[in-house]
């Protein structure tokens, strides 16, 4: 039984080897017939079926009496690969070399410094020489030379082109209000054309806080102010070198400090550094009043006009005193309404009650609704005829003004501008001056003449609730919400990105590069915006302070940067400044010239940068790509350092930063 059960289990594994063998016969036929199209094919025999007993019982390949080449089929061995080798690595950038205040990533450099003298500062610089454009970037392509500038004579070392325009004020119908002392620029194509020099033996300026108290002599050589104001404690002399500022004035020559205390006490709501924080001291002599100031937290407008006592305001600015050229003649000065807390008169020679008052309606103006104007003068204390009627006149017109004189002691008044219209309102139909129009705007500034008229406070009292220092800084103003601007975006954001942008910038500067060493003093912001970039300078504690210029081709966002407890000025960077020559140790220039150029040659506002900058200084542009070859000639030309750099968003940015030195010439 065994066997056979061994016999039937050997016949089954038989049959199915069998079957598998038949099977995959079958298969691989079936897979040799129909799935060999466009291949070699063999002669395979059909069985027809018997519908067709004709046809021949054996099937030709179709690859029949056809040639083919079998040496194709064999794989021949071809060249063996070449291995690849790694191509050998560039060479290492050449060392970068810096003259900016910038280095290559975009970050504050160590080597601004102002005060000692630095040899390497000084180099040789003739005239006539035409040179060309080294950029350092590809895609940053010159296609142009620009000859270099050659320097002015020495009888323009002081020269203010709009302020010194001899010819044009000889052609003045009348001087009799002051028209000399306004503006009167060169026509177009006849303005600046070469580099101003620097006076014999300039040094770099001392630091601030010792320039407050002295400067060198070499660097502002008159001395007419020491002869004429010498015993009224403005100015003297300290040895051979310097000049000395003991902090007096012609009403306070026991100093400024005692006079500020005074002041104080006389109205307690004057409370500097807090309530009071912006100021303007008209006629300022060498800016004392204002430079004392300082250490209260109250920032000071000084101005007075260039006449007799000509280098008062550049005495101010050597000192690193905010300060500008200005005069109260025929047309309103360069600032908005409502800008000042406080304005400042000792002995500043105004007839302020001459044409209907006109001038007082100017301060009136710029006063800030609630603010106080303080006027020290003989007419408050002397009993003579003549100055006794000129106070009666003061008094008639400040009531008529709606003035409230809070406190008469001593020799200084004080009178307080009211908050809202509601006095104006109330007046005797027919009160002179009446009031402007509503139409009129009292912010618009440029080349505008003087109204007899009292500018209206806005209704919703927008200028008058600003909050206390230095809160105010950084809360967005309610006269924001005027400002006449293109934009998508809320303004209070816009306000804010601003103020963030710029002050994290500053911050990098202040943390990376120990920017709080760097004698840094004056500054000049040629598009201010918002003032994001002065508020950043104050946020990191640095010691300068930052006039904001507001172009008059763009918004006019004046009143937002006096809301914020900064100053500032309406210009026309295709015109001069009212500045003197070696004014400021930085210029900051973001996005101006992409803007700029549509209305004027970009190298008159170079030129006039070069004047105002003084030699040691520093410039920093951030601007489009397309403006910066054109912008690196012309500082060579000028004899500056430029050094080009990306922006932190990196090489393929459309913006760059351009960084240049501005060295101390030499003929």
């Amino acid at each position: 039984m065994k066997l056979l059960g061994y016999v039937d289990s050997l016949v089954i594994q038989t049959s199915i080897k069998f079957a598998a063998f038949i099977f995959i016969s079958v298969s691989f036929f079936y897979l040799g017939k129909h799935w060999s199209n466009g291949s070699r094919q063999f002669i395979f025999f059909s069985r027809q079926s018997s519908s067709e007993t004709t046809s021949p019982l054996i099937a030709l390949s179709p690859n029949l009496n056809k040639e083919f080449n079998i040496s194709a089929l064999i794989n021949t061995p071809g060249p063996y690969p070449v291995k690849k080798t790694r191509p050998p690595p560039p060479p290492p950038p050449p060392e970068f070399e810096s003259f900016g205040i910038l280095d290559e990533n975009g970050t504050m450099s160590d080597n601004f410094k102002i005060g000692e003298f630095d040899p390497n500062l000084v180099e040789n610089w003739g005239n006539g020489t035409e040179i060309g454009t080294e950029t350092g970037k590809e895609d940053v392509k010159s296609t142009f030379r620009v000859k270099k500038f050659g320097f002015c004579g020495e009888n323009m070392r002081e020269y203010i082109p709009c302020l010194d325009n001899v010819e044009a004020i000889k052609k003045l119908k009348s001087t009799d209000r002051g028209e000399r002392f306004e503006r009167h620029c060169p026509e177009k194509g006849k303005g600046l054309i070469c580099l101003i020099p620097a006076p014999k033996g300039y040094h770099p300026p001392i630091p601030w806080p010792r320039s407050r108290d002295e400067v060198w002599f070499n660097n502002v050589p008159h001395s007419r102010l020491v002869d004429d104001k010498g015993g009224q404690n403005w100015i003297s002399k300290g040895g051979k070198d310097k000049f000395k500022f003991p902090g007096g004035g012609t009403q306070f020559i026991h100093g400024a400090d005692q006079y500020l205390d005074q002041i104080s006490k006389m109205v307690p709501d004057i409370t500097f550094g807090h309530h009071i924080r912006v100021i303007l001291d008209v006629g300022c002599g060498v800016a004392s009043f204002g430079a004392y100031l300082l250490s209260r937290n109250v920032i000071t407008m000084s101005i007075a006009p260039k006449d007799v006592h000509e280098n008062q305001i550049q005495f101010a600015l050597e000192r690193g005193v905010p300060a500008m050229v200005a005069a109260f003649a025929t047309r309103r000065l360069l600032y908005p309404s409502q800008a000042f807390d406080l304005i400042h008169c000792s002995r500043c020679r105004i007839n302020w009650t001459r044409d209907d008052g006109i001038l007082l309606l100017e301060v009136n103006r710029m006063l800030r609704a609630g603010g106080y104007f303080a006027w020290a003068a003989q007419p408050v204390y002397k009993h003579e005829e003549a100055l006794e009627e000129q106070w009666e006149e003061m008094l008639n017109l400040t009531t008529r003004l709606c003035w409230n004189l809070v406190k008469k002691e001593g020799y200084v008044a004080i009178w307080q501008k009211p908050f809202n219209n509601s006095c104006y309102l109330s007046r005797e139909p027919g009160t002179s001056p009446p009031l402007c129009d509503r139409a009129d705007d009292p912010d618009d500034v440029w080349y505008v003449d003087l109204k007899a008229c009292i500018s209206q406070l806005p209704e919703n009292e927008y200028g008058a609730n600003v909050a206390l220092w230095p809160a105010r800084l950084q809360i967005p103003p309610d006269r924001l919400q005027s400002i006449q601007i293109d934009s998508s975006l809320a303004r209070k954001e816009l306000f804010m990105a601003e103020s963030k942008y710029w002050n994290e910038i500053v911050a990098s500067y202040v943390r990376v590069l120990h920017w709080k060493k760097f004698q840094l003093r004056n500054v000049l912001d040629m598009r201010a915006g918002f003032g994001g970039f002065a508020a950043a300078i104050i946020e990191n504690q640095l010691d300068a302070w930052v006039l904001n210029v507001v172009p008059v081709s763009g918004p006019n966002t004046l009143p937002v940067i006096y809301d914020r407890g900064l100053i500032g000025v309406m210009h026309d960077w295709c015109e001069p400044f009212d500045t003197y020559p070696r004014t400021y140790d930085f210029l900051h220039a973001a996005g101006l010239f992409s803007i700029e150029r549509k209305r004027c040659n970009m190298s008159t506002i170079m030129l006039e940068m070069d004047r105002i900058l003084r030699p040691g200084g520093r410039v920093y542009i951030r601007d489009s790509l397309d403006v910066m070859g054109e912008l690196q000639e012309i500082a060579k030309a000028m004899g500056w350092h430029p050094t080009l750099r990306d922006t932190s968003e990196g090489p393929h940015a459309s913006y760059r930063i351009l960084t240049c030195d501005k060295r101390l010439p030499r003929r």
